[in-house]
């Protein structure tokens, strides 16, 4: 298939389809149509602020929904990847008890079962299938909302949507479930070369079997809705012969998916009186309405999004994926989208697109996107000051600058302090920026601005009571109208506290205050040079840093950092895979346990290499990868518990080392370019009072 000319803005327009759905319905969720009306009314717009919760949350929809197409990038981008495979990403990206999934108990939450399941060697589809765990735990709505992705790699392909959405759904799902998510998949995938719903629908029905319980749903509803725009008397029906009483279980795909056929077909061509049905509707609002969004934002691409109230501005593109990789659990809609793009065009037979503008992490290059940026502040920041995308810049209009005054945009590296109210889903993550690498930007003051206006670098970081500072770099840059200039900043130590945020601070000190900043391209590179201590303060964000599997993260001990294991190996961790060549030094303590050290480029909790201590008297590099271990390199150590050591460990290139005083061991690897650093402990306890990341 060939990829259609406007891929790019439809994958995007489908990511924030998704967005929008799941942040409109995600704070009543589960409610009822009745209740619904009572208490809220017809769902026309964001109600979060009416119900006290934050707009922007973590939620399985969008964690799972981005997350288990990395089992492409990990196990060969293939229409053929297996079931398998992405069971191999659950083991690998999903944090027990803390990411992605409702962990509701086994026989209760679908995903739960099938995550135990896997853990316990049964192999994808059997762990999700009829067989293993009945029809009611099988039949669930989770294999429907995750599988947009797999939508958006396959522009015009609905055969391999389809094939991927079966093997992704039958990790965790079966029968029904399976027959939707299938059918919804293909549906998504046809809508980047149709508008025709009908003609989405057949095709979504083409690869489901005609005897399905999902097939006779849409029969019924194609007839219900056929000349009747009334949409509540086709709701009540769907009630009548579909409803919850019908289906056992707490979220049963089949009413659930009832609910999204009958507000298409209700609102073929109209986002928003798609969302305010699906929503209004009740039962499981955000699954919903985020499946619907995907597909309408695909079908209708940005125009779609933007032709009824402001949907994006209060988004701003923001999206949390928590998983085990940290580095990229804080991320934007366009930056989700360019990878997806890039996954669908390499499914595709055809080369991926360049990273925009050299790789900045901070590009905005899609139309309209922000990546993020808000005036500093959020949405009810100092007045006179606009943030918008303008698809090349990111544009900062600031009035009013009266010298003294300011006017700041920044957006989130690391978990925003609305984490601590976020429902259900724990956001998982660490800070995409650390001390020791240099911050840049590039600027550019238009033409017709009046006066020069000063700007500077700013990081936001928390500090010992979980409130955020501002650090900025020490000069400001003068940007006469018309000029353009680079900033750069090497980011300093913030006293071992996690950093928040980053931006652009504008001043204007001759008091000539109206004008706009176009910001070109912002991002970091280089290798941390950061040292991990517990800081003063009772402030927790530094810990939440951690990306965090173990079962005891201890501020109980006089140790600064101490993990202890009940089962199995534990681990905590920061950096992403961006961090390639780079040294890990160490004062080290193992209290417990048969082996203990230092992780280094971490992918994930099943992909990284170690280098240990055992009980046994040795010290190894080891490399573990998806449940298998082996002992790349090893020499003898005299281990002994409760005895302070110094471990430094390096990756570079394919070269593996570690030390400790004149024990030196090293070996060769090429199975992990890149990835986090951190410590690990196997069934016992190891603290640390300080861990630094260098150069090597």
């Amino acid at each position: 298939m060939s990829i259609p000319s406007d891929y790019q803005d439809r994958v995007y327009a489908g990511v924030l389809g998704k967005l929008i759905g799941v942040y409109l319905g995600r704070p009543f969720e589960n409610w009822r149509y009745r209740d619904i009306l009572q208490k809220l009314g017809p769902i026309e717009y964001y109600v979060h602020d009416r119900l006290g919760d934050p707009l922007i949350v973590t939620d399985d929809d969008i964690a799972g929904t981005f997350t288990f197409p990395r089992a492409l990038d990990d196990y060969g981008i293939s229409a053929d990847l297996s079931a398998e495979d992405i069971g191999k990403a659950w083991l690998n990206y999903i944090i027990e008890e803390r990411s992605i999934l409702w962990w509701g108990g086994a026989g209760n939450s679908t995903e739960h079962t099938a995550w135990l399941n896997l853990r316990r060697g049964i192999k994808a589809p059997e762990s999700g299938s009829i067989a293993t765990n009945g029809a009611t735990v099988a039949e669930q709505i989770g294999a429907q909302i995750f599988i947009d992705g797999w939508a958006l790699v396959s522009p015009g392909n609905p055969a391999q949507a389809a094939k991927l959405a079966r093997a992704a759904g039958s990790v965790s799902h079966d029968g029904e479930s399976v027959n939707a998510a299938v059918l919804w998949a293909a549906m998504e995938a046809e809508a980047f070369v149709s508008r025709d719903v009908n003609h989405l629908l057949d095709t979504g029905l083409s690869y489901i079997p005609k005897d399905s319980l999902i097939a006779k749903l849409i029969a019924d509803i194609r007839e219900w809705t056929s000349g009747n725009e009334d949409w509540e008397a086709t709701r009540q029906r769907i009630e009548d012969n579909y409803g919850y009483d019908k289906h056992p279980g707490n979220c049963h795909v089949v009413p659930n998916h009832a609910l999204m056929i009958m507000a298409l077909l209700h609102a073929p061509h109209d986002f928003q009186r798609g969302q305010m049905i699906v929503n209004t509707s009740g039962w499981d609002t955000d699954c919903n309405a985020g499946n619907l969004g995907c597909l309408h934002g695909i079908m209708l691409g940005l125009d779609g999004l933007e032709a009824g109230p402001d949907w994006r501005g209060p988004v701003a593109d923001r999206l949390f994926i928590s998983t085990a990789d940290g580095g990229r659990s804080v991320t934007d809609a366009a930056e989700i989208a360019l990878w997806l793009e890039n996954l669908g065009r390499k499914l595709a037979g055809e080369e991926a697109l360049p990273a925009p503008k050299g790789g900045a992490q901070f590009h905005f290059s899609l139309p309209g996107s922000v990546q993020g940026f808000l005036p500093q502040g959020g949405e009810t920041a100092l007045a006179g000051l606009k943030v918008s995308g303008t698809g090349s810049a990111l544009a900062i209009d600031y009035h009013a600058l009266a010298p003294g005054r300011e006017a700041a945009a920044t957006t989130a590296v690391f978990s925003p302090r609305d984490a601590t109210r976020m429902r259900t889903y724990d956001l998982v993550a660490s800070p995409r920026i650390h001390a020791g690498q240099t911050l840049r930007a590039e600027v550019r003051a238009e033409a017709q601005n009046a006066g020069t206006v000063e700007a500077k670098l700013r990081l936001r970081h928390y500090d010992g009571t979980d409130m955020l500072v501002d650090l900025d770099m020490a000069q400001a840059v003068a940007v006469s109208p018309g000029k353009s200039a680079t900033l750069e900043w090497t980011v300093p130590e913030t006293g071992f506290q996690p950093i928040a945020e980053i931006g652009i601070v504008l001043t204007s000190p001759d008091g000539r205050c109206n004008g706009r900043v176009l910001v070109e391209k912002l991002w970091w590179d280089g290798v941390p040079d950061v040292t991990f201590k517990r800081p003063a303060g009772t402030g927790d964000f530094w810990r939440r840093a951690f990306v965090s599997n173990v079962h005891f993260f201890s501020k109980h001990f006089q140790q600064d950092i101490r993990i202890s294991q009940n089962r199995g190996d534990g681990m905590i961790m920061q950096g992403g895979r961006s961090w390639t060549d780079y040294a890990v030094e160490a004062d080290l303590m193992l209290h417990l346990g048969p082996y203990g050290g230092l992780v280094l480029r971490a992918e994930g909790q099943e992909r990284y290499y170690l280098a240990r201590v055992t009980l046994d008297g040795a010290l190894e590099i080891v490399r573990r990868k998806d449940g298998a271990e082996e002992v790349l390199a090893s020499t003898p150590y005299d281990t002994r518990l409760e005895t302070a050591f110094t471990m430094t460990a390096e990756v570079s290139g394919n070269r593996i080392a570690a030390r400790i005083g004149e024990t030196r061991v090293e070996a060769r690897d090429d199975s992990f370019a890149g990835g986090a650093a951190g410590m690990l402990v196997r069934e016992g306890a190891l603290s640390s009072t300080r861990i630094r990341v260098r150069p090597v």
